[in-house]
């Protein structure tokens, strides 16, 4: 009875994961018929994805329903819940219920209890923005997961140059594998080296939450710079957007709960929709002393930003107009 519950907010290794265990379980040509992707958001669809779990695959290999957005665990539905708990002694042992979702199991409910007796579990979390050994980890597996070898001192420079944006960590993987020599990812070959980091990635960190720090700062000339570097690397101007508006809503939501005296780390967290509560005590540091008209105001630029980047508005040009239009 193989059922997998895989979360965590490190999107892309979740999605590398649930790609590794298709490939191994199911059989390429049967997977039109033996492979089924759900989305866990319509109760509808998370009801099909237990029926469908509870049919044996058809001809070669095992049966794979992947329901993203579980809601077993977080929020289920009563009916839903009695559905699950009738469906888990149902299950064939060739096929394979992925259970998928990016927030940790709530190990209150009866669903995640009933779960955890029977299903492989597997967390996939991104470190925090200052755990510089947490980011090399996550370089180290990464480049594991990918069959690929990295130096100490290159896994040191990707995590200063990518922080914790683990889709892009990927990608740059990929690259500097076909750099090093491997001739594909996951192929044998030499080991990736620093050197090759800085020929292909650059020396300079870069990241987005950089961009997000210098608007704090008033540095409207910096933060033009360090989007510059940002693009000349292929990062998507609308990703670049996502991220500094995540950043700074989350620093408008510690303002303003902080300027109503709230002090309980876990419920500022909780509203401002910050995993790890820690990152308060940090974000308080960065925005001391700043109003939070300083943060809507950002977002406005913001704003301005994406809509010209959507009317098709050069990157550089769109972001230099919306960051000139900054005051200290």
């Amino acid at each position: 009875m193989p059922i997998h519950l895989f979360w965590g907010d490190d999107e892309a290794a979740r999605n590398r994961a649930v790609d590794a265990l298709i490939q191994q379980v199911c059989d390429p040509s049967w997977q039109t018929i033996n492979l089924t992707r759900l989305d866990g958001n319509d109760q509808g669809q998370a009801a099909q994805a237990l029926a469908e779990a509870r049919t044996p695959p058809l001809g070669a290999g095992d049966r794979v329903v992947l329901l993203q957005r579980s809601p077993f665990c977080n929020q289920c539905p009563a009916d839903l819940a009695s559905q699950l708990e009738a469906a888990l002694g149902q299950i064939p042992d060739h096929c394979h219920l992925v259970l998928v979702n990016g927030a940790k199991p709530d190990a209150r409910l009866r669903t995640t209890k009933a779960l955890k007796g029977v299903a492989e579990e597997r967390s996939f979390n991104l470190p925090a923005v200052w755990d510089g050994a947490g980011q090399v980890e996550l370089v180290s597996r990464t480049a594991r997961e990918m069959g690929l070898a990295v130096e100490p001192a290159a896994a040191l420079a990707l995590a200063e140059a990518i922080g914790s944006d683990s889709a892009r960590l990927a990608s740059e993987l990929e690259k500097l594998s076909l750099y090093a020599g491997t001739g594909k990812a996951g192929g044998p070959g030499a080991p990736i080296t620093a050197a090759a980091v800085a020929a292909l990635i650059g020396s300079h960190a870069t990241s987005s939450l950089q961009v997000g720090d210098a608007l704090l700062a008033g540095q409207s000339a910096e933060a033009i710079a360090l989007v510059d570097q940002l693009l000349e690397v292929n990062e998507p101007a609308l990703r670049i957007v996502a991220a500094l508006s995540s950043q700074i809503r989350g620093w408008l939501w510690v303002s303003l709960l902080d300027a109503q005296g709230e002090q309980d780390v876990a419920v500022i967290a909780k509203a401002a929709g910050i995993g790890n509560p820690k990152r308060i005590y940090v974000m308080r540091k960065q925005i001391r002393g700043r109003p939070p008209g300083r943060f809507l105001r950002l977002l406005g630029q913001l704003l301005e930003v994406e809509a010209a980047l959507k009317r098709g508005i050069d990157p550089g040009d769109a972001f230099r107009d919306g960051f000139l239009l900054a005051g200290p």
